[in-house]
């Protein structure tokens, strides 16, 4: 066990109005990506569920999604490939048994989607057409539409989820777990505290809903970062509410930074353009400020090199500002000329409203944050450390993405896992027990957080130094103490004092892992090394931060 390097406390609850209301169903899902829709519609036909999403059904990440869904389709292809392009893009953390259980399931996965209306790109046999990303050693990637797959997941899983009889509950923030004793005297989840919201973001009432089950299926925490591929509404409340919950949480250190996403100048911030990696699957190379081959001989796969690698490579040739562009390369996808509009119509339009023409320029590029390989302890059937509680999709940590993610494996593992966790829940709900509320409210101000947002750019970015993280965590832990229960609570607040929350483990792992690993990467410690073949974990007792460390697998 590691000592807390914070010496602040972290609020245990989220202040709020006291509840005005009460419902009580048989699941609740959070979320309404592909894994909290996959969940939800996966349960519907045996039980009453309630979905709770804080936008709107289709707000989230998934619909954002450019490459596609991973899957061995190809009979030149094998799951045993599959499985050691995942391994080897994790890097030694992944849970061998919970990627082979992913890969099996993909291509199920897939056809269950063609089945519910899913329309994926077809090839010339009519089969589902396939191309290759990073650290693929086949073509396995299905997409839709070319660049829109997380679009038409989406689509799909909204219409049948809605036609199965899921109900909906938009505007309305998740802000903690219920919590009970169940009859074994042991600590469980019961159920959530809901905030419903205006169109401003203010609280209209607070209310309980009680379930049997809690799915938490709310995603990665990518905009703790001023620069991110992640849509505003991904702050990393699953997470927060889970390790005020007291949940076990693991890897939080291992952020991925997508290599590729379209540089808007040095003022961008918030959700900027992706520029997929199956631009690269298609023939285009990166290149710095002076033309140059930015991966040539820094992997064997070169520009199809896993995204860790791709990314780190990109930030060390930035520091040496050749040609004297120190904030960006480029992408050249010249050679895939016109074709590349019918290919990539999304990447296309984003390129062109910033005046640049794929077919004939340079497309200038930088890592931005943009997959959390960390999170939620769980298993592929979503059970967590704390009964009646489960987690599905980006927010779990399952042991499948280890320390850095293999392209198009998360569409892919939310499907899957979100499918198993519902339908486990079909088959048996958890026991059903009474709210015991003993928690400590306080929020974190909002301005606050353009602060907490530039010195997690600035000091826990693709490049780590012990000094940045210090810097980091001092701010941070000052932020802490100053949270209260005098801020007006509304969505910003809420908010706020999650991505806090967030931000807090991926600083304390970040310190406590002395090496480079995936996409965790220490400039005082470049390398892997033996020892750290483990995992960083982070609890949260009565608000206190304590990190720990267990096995692989």
């Amino acid at each position: 066990m590691q000592a807390s390097p914070f010496a602040a406390l972290f609020p245990t609850q989220l202040a709020a109005p006291a509840p005005a209301w009460e419902r009580d169903v048989d699941v609740v899902v959070l979320g309404s990506g592909a894994a909290g829709l996959a969940a939800a519609l996966a349960v519907r036909p045996v039980r009453d569920v309630l979905l709770v999403t804080k936008g709107t059904l289709d707000a989230g990440s998934t619909q954002w999604a450019q490459g596609g869904l991973a899957a061995v389709l190809d009979p030149t292809d094998s799951l045993e490939a599959h499985v050691e392009d995942t391994l080897a893009a994790g890097a030694g953390l992944c849970d061998e048994q919970a990627v082979r259980t992913l890969v099996e399931e993909a291509p199920t996965a897939i056809r269950y989607l063609m089945h519910l209306g899913a329309a994926f790109d077809p090839g010339a046999d009519g089969a589902p057409d396939l191309t290759r990303e990073g650290g693929h050693s086949h073509r396995r990637i299905v997409h839709a539409g070319g660049d829109q797959s997380g679009a038409e997941v989406q689509r799909t899983l909204d219409q049948s989820a809605l036609l199965a009889g899921v109900e909906v509950m938009e505007h309305a923030f998740a802000m903690d777990v219920l919590l009970g004793v169940g009859r074994n005297g042991e600590k469980r989840a019961v159920g959530i505290r809901v905030a419903r919201l205006d169109a401003a973001g203010f609280v209209i009432d607070v209310g309980h809903v009680t379930a049997r089950a809690v799915v938490v299926a709310t995603g990665g925490l990518g905009q703790v970062f001023a620069s991110t591929s992640n849509p505003p509404v991904v702050t990393g409340d699953g997470l927060a509410l889970a390790l005020r919950a007291g949940v076990a949480m693991a890897d939080m250190e291992f952020i991925q930074f997508h290599p590729t996403v379209l540089w808007q100048g040095a003022e961008a911030k918030g959700q900027l353009a992706l520029i997929s990696e199956a631009v690269r699957g298609e023939g285009a190379v990166l290149v710095d400020g002076a033309g140059k081959s930015v991966m040539e001989g820094m992997h064997p796969l070169a520009d199809l090199a896993p995204r860790d690698v791709v990314a780190a490579a990109i930030s060390r040739r930035m520091s040496e500002a050749p040609g004297g562009v120190d904030d960006h390369v480029f992408l050249d996808a010249t050679s895939i000329g016109e074709e590349f509009a019918t290919r990539f119509p999304s990447i296309t339009a984003s390129c062109k409203s910033f005046g640049i023409n794929p077919a004939t320029d340079l497309i200038p590029v930088a890592p931005a944050a943009h997959y959390f390989c960390g999170g939620i302890v769980a298993d592929l059937n979503g059970t967590t450390s704390l009964p009646g509680l489960y987690a599905v999709g980006e927010v779990a940590c399952t042991g499948v993405h280890g320390a850095n993610r293999l392209a198009s494996n998360s569409l892919t593992e939310g499907v899957v896992a979100g499918t198993r966790v519902g339908r486990e829940l079909s088959w048996k709900l958890p026991e059903k027990c009474a709210v015991v509320d003993e928690a400590v409210p306080a929020l974190l101000d909002v301005s606050s957080r353009t602060l907490l947002r530039a010195t997690m750019s600035r000091h826990v970015g693709v490049l780590r130094q012990p000094g940045g993280l210090g810097i980091a965590r001092e701010v941070l832990n000052d932020m802490a103490q100053s949270a209260h229960v005098d801020v007006v609570p509304s969505l910003a607040s809420f908010e706020t004092t999650n991505l806090l929350m967030v931000a807090a483990a991926v600083v304390g792992a970040a310190e406590i892992r002395t090496e480079s690993r995936g996409c965790h990467r220490r400039v005082d410690f470049d390398t892997e090394r033996n020892e750290w073949q483990q995992h960083v974990g982070v609890q949260c007792d009565n608000g206190e931060m304590i990190f720990r460390y267990s096995e692989v697998g």
